[in-house]
């Protein structure tokens, strides 16, 4: 079975951990031994998120004395990719001797004119109390929103369009190596009036791309895995439960905030509703389970895993 894995940023950190570089390689190497079970047995695609490295980048070059003007976030986007990219690849390449493994720094197309671009919404960076969040945004132009109880920087989050490297990675796929790519939703870039590729400032949303990405590939599951062994219905409520087996069209019924579980559900959804296959969302530690039916929200056309027919 070939499955894309959409990690995301709490398996490389944590939130509440310091960002110190062994933290995040100790983080990685434990991903590492659920994905290099799930390698064993089948064709395997591995993104991730990038979302507390980049804001803590952006951080550093906006206070950097020797800099005109700040990195812009297509170039740090790169700049993790590159970083968590090489943690995994050695981590896999350690953890299964001979298999060849492949990190590609990769780009993802969006529309110029996307209303994301004048409704920033994607969180990036780290936290802060309300009162040194507005003072931030007031410092440095940044817009700024809620993130539960606490504050983080937003930036423009557009709808993807296609990963650019589409068709090497399918090649890499073909030759039976472990892809690594499409980190923090790939980098963001629109082509100018002559075809051209440029970076943006923005910020694409991990599983969309991955959801994506995996439609292209032609992958049999699309797995988003997280720190929450569920979705939950009504959460943050007395009426809260889990959803176990269930379609797109009775998520589509329920309410998911948006910059947290909404994008991995509407990304979850739309795999499924396109391709007529399965995805999940679930905690990584309990991936083969997921595969397997018996943990995670497992989202299918008629919500039963494995699929069976309806008549």
């Amino acid at each position: 079975m070939r499955v894309i894995v959409a990690l995301g940023g709490n398996a490389v950190l944590r939130r509440g951990e310091k960002p110190d570089a062994d933290v995040q390689v100790a983080n990685v190497r434990t991903a590492v031994k659920t994905l290099a079970r799930l390698a064993g047995e089948h064709e395997l695609v591995i993104t991730h998120g990038n979302g507390p490295q980049v804001g803590m980048l952006a951080l550093e070059s906006a206070a950097d004395p020797a800099l005109s003007r700040p990195y812009p976030f297509d170039v740090l986007g790169a700049q993790t990719q590159g970083m968590i990219g090489y943690w995994m690849q050695q981590a896999l390449q350690n953890a299964l001797p001979g298999r060849q493994v492949l990190a590609m720094v990769t780009q993802t197309l969006v529309t110029a004119v996307d209303p994301a671009f004048a409704n920033p919404t994607k969180f990036v960076g780290p936290v802060y109390e309300r009162e040194e969040a507005e003072k931030l945004a007031a410092e440095r132009g940044w817009t700024v929103r809620p993130d539960g109880s606490q504050w983080r920087r937003v930036v423009p989050s557009p709808v993807p369009q296609r990963i650019v490297e589409t068709r090497l990675i399918r090649r890499m796929i073909g030759q039976g190596v472990i892809v690594v790519c499409a980190g923090g939703g790939g980098i963001p870039v629109v082509r100018d009036e002559l075809g051209r590729l440029a970076g943006v400032e923005a910020v694409v949303d991990k599983d969309r791309s991955a959801s994506m990405l995996a439609e292209a590939l032609e992958c049999d599951a699309f797995l988003s895995l997280t720190d929450v062994p569920r979705v939950m219905r009504d959460f943050g409520t007395p009426q809260e439960s889990e959803i176990g087996h269930t379609t797109p069209h009775e998520l589509r019924a329920l309410s998911f905030p948006d910059g947290s579980m909404g994008p991995k559900v509407e990304a979850a959804c739309r795999f499924v509703e396109t391709t007529g296959d399965m995805a999940a969302i679930g905690s990584l530690e309990e991936a083969e389970r997921i595969l397997a039916g018996t943990a995670g929200t497992i989202v299918t056309p008629n919500g039963r895993w494995p699929l069976t027919s309806t008549l």
